[in-house]
């Protein structure tokens, strides 16, 4: 407990600067070497944001109570003329509810103040997903709305939204991001022929927005062995990467490059990517040149051209490792292979199709 006291203290010392040069180096490597403490660091840093907004608001409301008890009705009424007293009655029994009703509106203006004037320094961040807008982690989730009942299974209506997810293991393991399928009730998956299969979600990882299904129709047929293995170390600024995922019911290449180790607000569990993606390509495969698994397509930014987000690989294997022995039957196991590296990006792209699925949530 004292250690856990200790550290948080550090981090508030961290984050206002009030660490010397040296110190700073020592923390910032020790939270690149461990993910644990620079996700504490990332949740304190929203907390210090939160409480200081709060702050604001408070002080504003105080300044406003004040205000309202400095109004002086009798004056008020001087200047109003010879016949108002009616609107000094309407005054002195509503005080109270008027105080409280302009306090609010006030609040409301200098809220929407404070979020333009965010927008105006970072861009703004939506959901990228069509007539499902509720917020996920300030972040824009790519979940794409479906429409269509192809390939829907009997018995069920027309899918309500979707997106991609890829092979964690030959036998129907497949990874996706936990925002794609969140809430659902049913879900299915299609392979790339557009054969439908039954699923269900086997583990679920909210701190990296992961989740893991496992295919349960009968009529899967277990894959050949995975073509591609999870990059461990981290890519470095400007390395060429793609995608593959599912905006519309053909799977879609995207091409683009590293352009910052870090996500959205710094978020160092991502990376920052420069490729175009469209709603339906959360939870998709983000690849090097050498076809290794470099993260999950989740997330991107408005107002920002080419600024997607990706889970970055080590906290997929975190999130595996995390699981216990016997909860899924048999321990998920990455494959350690990759016989993409020889293939030519065209071959690459052909041989990867087969282990990416489109999602469709049924709600």
């Amino acid at each position: 407990m004292r250690n856990e006291i200790e550290l948080e203290g550090i981090i508030e010392d961290y984050l206002n600067g009030k660490l010397t040069e040296a110190e700073a180096k020592e923390f910032e490597q020790l939270r690149r070497n461990d993910p644990a403490i620079d996700h504490k660091v990332v949740a304190h840093k929203v907390f210090l944001e939160s409480l200081r907004s709060y702050g604001a608001v408070t002080d504003l409301k105080q300044k406003m109570d004040e205000a309202h008890a400095r109004i002086d009705v009798e004056t008020l009424s001087r200047k109003l003329g010879p016949h108002p007293s009616f609107m000094v009655n309407i005054w002195r029994k509503n005080r109270a509810a008027m105080g409280v009703a302009a306090s609010f509106l006030l609040l409301s203006f200098a809220v929407l103040y404070s979020i333009q004037q965010n927008t105006e320094q970072i861009g703004s961040v939506e959901q990228v997903k069509r007539d499902l807008t509720s917020l996920k982690s300030s972040q824009s989730s790519l979940i794409r709305k479906i429409n269509s009942t192809a390939s829907a299974p009997k018995n069920e209506n027309p899918a309500n939204y979707g997106g991609t997810g890829f092979a964690l293991t030959a036998n129907g393991y497949i990874l996706t991001s936990l925002h794609v399928i969140e809430g659902a009730e049913s879900i299915t998956v299609l392979d790339n022929q557009g054969q439908p299969y039954k699923v269900r979600v086997v583990r679920t990882d909210s701190q990296y927005d992961l989740a893991i299904l496992k295919i349960t129709d009968d009529k899967f047929r277990i894959l050949s062995n995975l073509p591609y293995r999870l990059k461990h170390d981290n890519i470095g600024m400007g390395e060429e990467v793609y995608t593959l995922g599912f905006p519309k019911d053909d799977a879609v290449y995207g091409r683009g490059y590293v352009s910052s180790g870090t996500g959205y607000n710094g978020d160092t569990t991502q990376y920052q990517v420069s490729i175009p993606v469209n709603p339906g390509n959360s939870g998709g495969p983000l690849l090097d040149q050498k076809g290794n698994i470099i993260g999950v397509i989740s997330a991107k930014q408005n107002q920002v051209d080419g600024a997607t987000f990706a889970v970055k690989s080590k906290y997929i294997q975190e999130a595996l490792n995390s699981i216990p022995n016997d909860s899924l039957g048999n321990k998920v196991v990455f494959s350690k292979k990759n016989s993409l590296q020889v293939l030519s990006k065209p071959k690459q792209i052909e041989k990867i199709k087969d282990y990416v699925f489109m999602i469709k949530v049924y709600k």
